[in-house]
């Protein structure tokens, strides 16, 4: 009795809601695989991930940048597809008692799909309208599949009985035979069936999954941006720049950061889900708003005019004192108060607003074009055409903004407007409007808990930056010490950051190192600690080592 009861709830809830799960899994590669052929269109799951990310609260969205870091998108949309698994579960179950219900909780899954698909602004709505309808089709019928497969006739009970029929009429002659009994090592064939079903959907959907990423990977921006050679001038070459200056005993410090951060180092923040592939044969950048002449510019224009080589340090807003979020590029690009000449920027056009193709948009003061600072639109990274994860085929970059004012990648459109005519993506999400980068100074070594000998003598050295400023000067001090100054290395800039070293002798006990630096307006960091909210963080950056 107890095995029917074990058997009977196996039936009646596990293998519904494995039904339900697999239906939902194929329902979202198929809706993938098909939106992949139409790259750079997003798919049902980065469509809805994407949504989410629009429409969030701050507070979500700040919760998970502090859990996940910068696996924070990748986490949205592995938990867009748990989710999703899970709600098929649930239909899996409420299907087999009602096959409606699975039919219209498909229905509203594509639905959903229809809608974030198509609003977002690399989608459309004929994609969004076939890759969700092919996804709605393959989950009912995938799910319809396995639930009958559960329901259908338990060919080994019925065996089971007419062997137990012909042992008992033959009996009388003598002859008996050993039915064969169901049990966990030999299920009925209802059950022996869905487990082959599942795993031929499953690996089906798992070669869908794995094909729409592939499809993804060889687009047409990929190979366009690998056929784009920079002709380099003399002397401008990452590895000239940097020879050029010479960054001695300072710069070649262990654990120290590069003076310049090679590409596939170079720290990422954006609100894309997938990297948008941008075909430059298709793509333009438009200036217009208030301007005497709206112009556009192709791909090939731009590169032909970008002869301006630049080192520019960036930094993200959420970088917390002494966080990763900032780096030191080479830039090349054309001076954006050029381009913005050409169209002729009117009186009272206080702001230039940007957009990205994917729908991000940000603005900063019309000044910050046409103070003196490095603002480009920049086309290449360190002797490269920019990376796809760093705005191929154009972004601007402006020193001295934090990135969320100013550094749109995959950039489309640049709009001259006033300052209250338009706010960026994050203004309204409660971040400060201007956002000038605060003058910072990090510690790359030693690393908080790392141990040491008495009488080591160790390097205590890092990086500062003040773009669009300069650093001036480098303080350490160990505990309640005096403050010392550290050696600067070279500097390839007001607007790149610059390294730093001061040699200590290491004493017993447990120590805590702080750093401070000072700009070229004679600021100096202020201890007080506060948040990357609304403005950028502040503080000292401190270390705690032992030594022993």
């Amino acid at each position: 009795m107890m095995e029917e009861t074990t058997q009977t709830s196996v039936q009646t809830r596990l293998l519904p809601a494995v039904a339900g799960v697999l239906a939902a899994g194929a329902a979202l590669a198929s809706g993938e695989l098909v939106a992949s052929f139409a790259n750079p269109k997003p798919g049902p799951v980065v469509g809805v991930a994407s949504r989410v990310i629009d429409y969030a609260p701050n507070w979500f969205v700040e919760f998970g940048k502090s859990v996940f870091g910068l696996a924070d998108k990748p986490a949205l949309v592995v938990g867009t597809i748990i989710i999703s698994l899970l709600i098929g579960a649930g239909l899996g179950i409420a299907s087999r008692r009602n096959p409606t219900v699975g039919i219209l909780g498909f229905a509203a899954f594509g639905l959903l799909g229809i809608i974030s698909v198509g609003v977002d602004a690399q989608g459309g709505w004929g994609i969004a309208i076939i890759s969700s309808l092919v996804a709605v089709a393959v989950g009912v019928g995938v799910l319809r599949l396995l639930l009958q497969t559960i329901d259908g006739p338990d060919t080994a009970a019925v065996g089971l009985q007419a062997k137990s029929t012909a042992k008992t009429a033959g009996s009388t002659s003598g002859s008996a035979t050993t039915p064969a009994i169901a049990s966990p090592t030999n299920p009925p064939v209802s059950r022996r069936r869905f487990i082959n079903f599942a795993g031929i959907i499953g690996a089906a959907a798992a070669v869908g999954a794995f094909g729409s990423r592939q499809i993804r990977s060889r687009s047409s921006a990929a190979l366009a941006r690998d056929g784009v050679v920079f002709t380099a001038a003399d002397g401008s070459t990452v590895e000239e720049i940097v020879a050029n200056a010479t960054t001695g005993s300072v710069g070649s410090t262990p654990g120290i950061s590069p003076l310049v951060v090679p590409n596939d180092s170079y720290y990422r923040i954006d609100t894309a889900l997938t990297t948008p592939q941008v075909d430059p044969a298709n793509w333009s950048l438009t200036i217009r708003g208030m301007v005497d002449n709206e112009v556009t510019y192709t791909y090939d224009e731009l590169l032909a005019r970008a002869e301006t080589i630049a080192p520019v340090t960036l930094s993200c807003v959420s970088n917390e004192v002494g966080g990763n979020l900032v780096g030191n590029a080479i830039w090349r690009g054309i001076p954006l108060s050029e381009l913005l000449d050409e169209a002729g920027v009117q009186d009272g056009a206080t702001q230039i607003a940007s957009r990205s193709v994917d729908g991000w948009n940000c603005g900063f003061p019309t000044e910050a074009a046409f103070d003196g600072r490095t603002a480009l639109v920049a086309v290449g990274m360190n002797d490269e055409p920019l990376p796809l994860e760093h705005g191929f085929p154009a972004r601007l970059v402006v020193s001295g903004l934090y990135g969320y004012v100013s550094a749109t990648k995959w950039l489309k459109e640049i709009e001259l407007t006033t300052i209250d005519g338009f706010d960026g993506y994050w203004i309204p999400r409660g971040w400060s409007k201007l956002g000038p980068i605060k003058t910072q100074s990090r510690i790359d070594t030693p690393r908080t808990g790392q141990r040491f000998a008495v009488g080591d003598t160790l390097p205590i050295a890092g990086v500062a930056w003040a773009p669009n400023k300069g650093i001036t000067k480098v303080e350490v001090q160990v505990d309640d010490g005096e403050w010392v100054e550290a050696t600067l290395g070279e500097s390839l800039g007001a607007d790149a950051w610059i390294q730093w070293m001061v040699p200590w002798t290491a004493t017993e006990g447990r120590h805590v190192i702080a750093v401070r630096a000072t700009d070229s307006t004679g600021e100096t960091q202020t201890p007080q600690p506060a948040p990357p909210a609304p403005s950028g963080a502040t503080g000292w950056h401190r270390v705690g080592i032992e030594v022993a």
